[in-house]
């Protein structure tokens, strides 16, 4: 696994440019993902690869494609030092974890693990922070999948 980091203030345009966000094309977005910030990113990440951020990460407009196409290009978990509210609940209704992780010095390429139970993320200099526990139902919402996946796991989801 490969991790990626970058600094303040991602938004959503740079995450996935407004262009590309008039697909449901999972591909596409992918494909796209994070190239205004660094053009080699969807070349070369993999899945299972973690991005780290700075504060305020995902930023700006609310949409959700954002946070699809990072998850679309294999991302496993976004660890950021804070993330925009409306981001946040738009990663964890899709089902891309996040944890909330103040100050850091994790590295670019640093082999990173994160527990998200404990809230403990490691990176491979031997450091161990703690981040911000994530609330049991939305761990609940992860664990199937997104929120239409937890709905449908306590059948609360109805189709029209």
């Amino acid at each position: 696994m490969h991790t990626f980091v970058y600094p303040d203030n991602i938004d959503t345009d740079r995450i996935i440019p407004g262009k590309y966000t008039k697909t449901l094309d999972m591909s596409a977005l992918a494909a796209h993902v994070l190239e205004d910030l660094d053009p080699n990113f969807a070349r070369t990440v993999q899945p299972g690869d973690t991005l780290v951020a700075g504060w305020n990460f995902g930023c700006g407009s609310s949409r959700e494609q954002a946070p699809i196409a990072l998850k679309a290009a294999g991302v496993s978990v976004v660890v950021a030092k804070s993330f925009a509210r409306i981001f946040y609940r738009n990663a964890i209704n899709i089902g891309l974890p996040l944890v909330e992780l103040g100050e850091h010095d994790i590295q670019p390429g640093a082999q990173v693990t994160v527990d998200m139970a404990n809230g403990l993320v490691r990176d491979d200099s031997g450091k161990t922070y703690l981040a911000a526990k994530m609330p049991e139902v939305m761990m609940a919402i992860l664990e199937a999948g997104g929120l239409v996946g937890y709905l449908k796991k306590n059948k609360t989801y109805k189709k029209m």
